[in-house]
């Protein structure tokens, strides 16, 4: 397994950019909450890094940028490989551990920029993308070509529900059923007419300020993108559900660190034996979003569905049990007092529920299943060391 404690060299220049921009003080553990003008602005610094930001499953590289060819590299060091997946994960993490709604919004587009890109879609259009995925609304979406075929002639009605950034957003990256049930994509953009934004069914406190509206089209031109289900088949699909992961973690990360700030600021028997409890949950978590991305990125042509399923339960286990292990440990104050804790607090509750549960649990078991007779043809056990 590759070693890959060292340096993140473009998430140490984000971190010096956006607190060159505000001030460290202002971006944790402040008395105030965030104003949606400092999320905006902290947008704008992470928008002008999305092509430096690389994609999921684009492998691993020196420290020194150039690419690194396994089994022909002369430099054998595991100390100077970079994995380009766990650069953007690293990225993510920092970001949510600052702000859960400025995470949602750069994760959706940095995945729109990654779905167009393992779909072939070339774009240089310049802006704020999402990802708007969402189905079931009873006024679906309707994608119709008119009878010249030109793209100009084209056009889409109907309901998406569930789109965060709604109104900030410069494109919209999402998916519709044709008329055969397919999955398909299609890009809007959002500086259009006949295009009706609807935030009142929004009554969410946790990820409230995330700008989540239901939308209406009414013949608003679109692009489609990509084959009939690229979207669902492609194995992005599940490298993007990492991606998300990771967001939640920074966002746990990031809760768990002020029960050690707490107790080496006032040592105590009770705060300590608390953390003792998260930090074995933190630390394996850890490990394992290292061991994926380096799996991911020596075999992007796999999904990687199990591993990546059971990454995201885990990571919602540990984020409940930090949850509720660093409240016992240090009470009401921080959810009373400090901002930034308790803004973080209620909208990971919210964010994590993108996972399914039970559901993701089911399909867990059924992955296992399906791949145990390859496995104990060779050993006792699934899970034997």
């Amino acid at each position: 397994m590759v070693d890959f404690t060292g340096t993140n060299p473009l998430l140490t220049t984000i971190k010096a950019t956006i607190e060159g921009v505000i001030l460290p003080t202002q971006l944790s553990a402040n008395k105030s909450a965030m104003t949606d003008d400092q999320r905006q602005e902290i947008l704008k610094v992470l928008l002008t890094f999305s092509d430096d930001i690389p994609h999921p499953a684009s492998g691993l590289k020196r420290a020194d940028g150039e690419a690194y060819q396994s089994g022909g590299d002369k430099d054998t060091n595991s100390n100077n490989l970079l994995s380009n997946t766990l650069i953007r994960w690293q990225i993510l993490a920092y970001v949510a551990g600052i702000d859960l709604t400025i995470a949602k919004w750069f994760e959706s587009h940095l995945d729109a920029l990654s779905i167009l890109q393992e779909v072939g879609y070339d774009t240089e259009a310049e802006g704020l993308w999402a990802v708007w995925a969402a189905e079931g609304h009873p006024d679906p979406i309707r994608y119709e070509q008119g009878e010249t075929g030109a793209i100009s002639d084209t056009k889409v009605s109907g309901t998406k529900a569930w789109c965060s950034g709604a109104n900030i957003v410069d494109y919209g990256l999402m998916t519709y059923r044709d008329q055969n049930g397919q999955s398909q994509l299609l890009i809007v953009d959002m500086h259009q007419l006949g295009i009706d934004i609807d935030n009142s069914s929004w009554q969410a406190v946790g990820m409230q300020a995330t700008d989540t509206a239901t939308i209406r089209f009414d013949q608003v031109q679109a692009t489609p993108v990509g084959a009939a289900n690229a979207y669902l088949d492609r194995v992005g699909f599940w490298h993007g559900a990492a991606g998300v992961a990771a967001c939640w973690y920074g966002a746990t990360a990031s809760i768990a660190a002020y029960l050690v700030k707490a107790y080496q600021l006032k040592p105590h028997d009770y705060k300590v034996m608390y953390l003792g409890q998260i930090a074995p949950a933190l630390a394996l978590t850890r490990q394992y979003f290292y061991h994926l991305a380096e799996l991911i990125d020596t075999k992007p042509e796999d999904s990687h569905e199990l591993a990546i399923r059971q990454l995201r339960a885990n990571v919602e286990q540990v984020a409940r049990l930090v949850l509720e292990t660093v409240g016992l440990a240090l009470g009401a104050a921080p959810f009373c007092l400090d901002a930034h804790f308790s803004r973080l607090c209620a909208d990971l509750n919210v964010f994590i529920r993108q996972s399914h549960g039970a559901f993701d649990n089911q399909r867990i078991g059924e992955l296992i299943s399906e791949s145990a007779d390859d496995c104990l043809s060779t050993q006792d056990s699934l899970w034997q060391l």
